[in-house]
């Protein structure tokens, strides 16, 4: 059975001088995404943050996009649609949808880690109708 041996990142000119995401630590599950560019985010908005990177999934395996725990008990911010699914055959820029449940305004800077994206195997089951269950 073939495996998948990479996750394919491609730096899109938004993304020139950031880190690639990576693992904060050899644990950790999620590769850390960072802003592409400055955003204020007001209490009760959303806004989809750019990361100037586009990613190419393994066919059976999905990216999920997560909050950071940090940012939702410091400022109220989290992944608005979490976790987010980007899949297989997507090949535009992965964009973090982020919205303020806080009471200030939060400024993300270009670079800021801003959410974490966690690969998953996923199950490519056919679908059928039945009569009974």
């Amino acid at each position: 059975m073939w495996a998948p041996t990479a996750i394919c990142f491609c730096r899109l000119p938004s993304g020139h001088g950031l880190p690639l995401p990576s693992r904060a630590t050899p644990g950790s599950s999620g590769l850390d995404l960072c802003a592409a560019r400055d955003v204020k985010i007001w209490p009760g908005y959303r806004v989809a943050v750019t990361t100037g990177f586009a990613v190419e999934i393994p066919m059976g395996f999905e990216a999920q996009i997560r909050p950071r725990s940090g940012l939702a008990a410091k400022n109220g911010i989290t992944v608005l649609n979490s976790p987010g699914t980007i899949d297989s055959d997507y090949r535009g820029e992965i964009m973090v949808i982020m919205i303020n449940h806080g009471k200030d305004t939060v400024n993300i800077s270009r670079g800021d880690r801003i959410a974490q994206m966690v690969v998953a195997r996923v199950e490519m089951l056919p679908v059928i109708e039945v009569d009974d269950l």
